[in-house]
């Protein structure tokens, strides 16, 4: 479960986010919509620690998120699919992250495989990348850790119409296994 409660983020005299307050429950998929500039991606972000909030707080599962140990085990993030190192392959990327969860090598040809990257892309550097393929291996990289929350800006971003079908019932299969999601967009079809 994700708690905000009263959430404030503030820049000098700029109020990027204003006293938000809501409630992701297990078993569903939540949709946070508004348009370009209106504080989700800032929300997201307090939420997952990297940026302070000013006033409320964040739990997950009753914790803030840097109380949560190994938290890559119990949220899956994906916040920039761009934001990841060009130099790296995808395997690499996903290989680290296992290794710093402490997860088997295993687990990364299963979310290769889930997000349909192949083998080939898969030895690709990021920056020869789409950004749907970018989009793809963030959510493998967000799934990674079988976390039972995901907090996801954003998802179907360059995802082409049968990407963004794969990725509705990726996360509707999530929430039925009793997975908490949180998705933002300002698109209102496409959640």
């Amino acid at each position: 479960m994700i708690k905000v409660e009263g959430l404030t983020r503030t820049y000098g005299s700029f109020t990027a986010v204003d006293d938000v307050s809501f409630t992701c429950q297990p078993g569903r998929v939540t949709g946070f919509l508004g348009p370009n500039g209106a504080g989700k991606s800032t929300t997201m972000r307090v939420m997952v620690g990297l940026t302070p909030a000013t006033k409320g707080e964040v739990t997950i599962g009753g914790l803030r998120y840097h109380d949560i140990p190994n938290p890559g085990r119990h949220v899956g993030v994906l916040l920039d699919a761009s934001a990841q190192h060009g130099g790296r392959t995808g395997r690499e990327v996903l290989t680290l992250g296992a290794i710093t969860m402490g997860l088997p090598a295993t687990r990364v040809d299963e979310m290769l495989e889930l997000v349909s990257l192949t083998p080939a892309e898969a030895k690709r550097r990021i920056r020869n990348y789409s950004l749907g393929m970018k989009q793809r291996l963030g959510i493998a990289h967000a799934l990674l850790g079988d976390p039972q929350v995901l907090i996801l800006d954003e998802p179907a971003n360059g995802l082409d119409p049968a990407g963004i079908r794969w990725m509705r019932g990726l996360l509707k299969s999530y929430a039925d296994r009793g997975g908490t999601v949180l998705l933002s967009s300002h698109l209102l079809h496409e959640v």
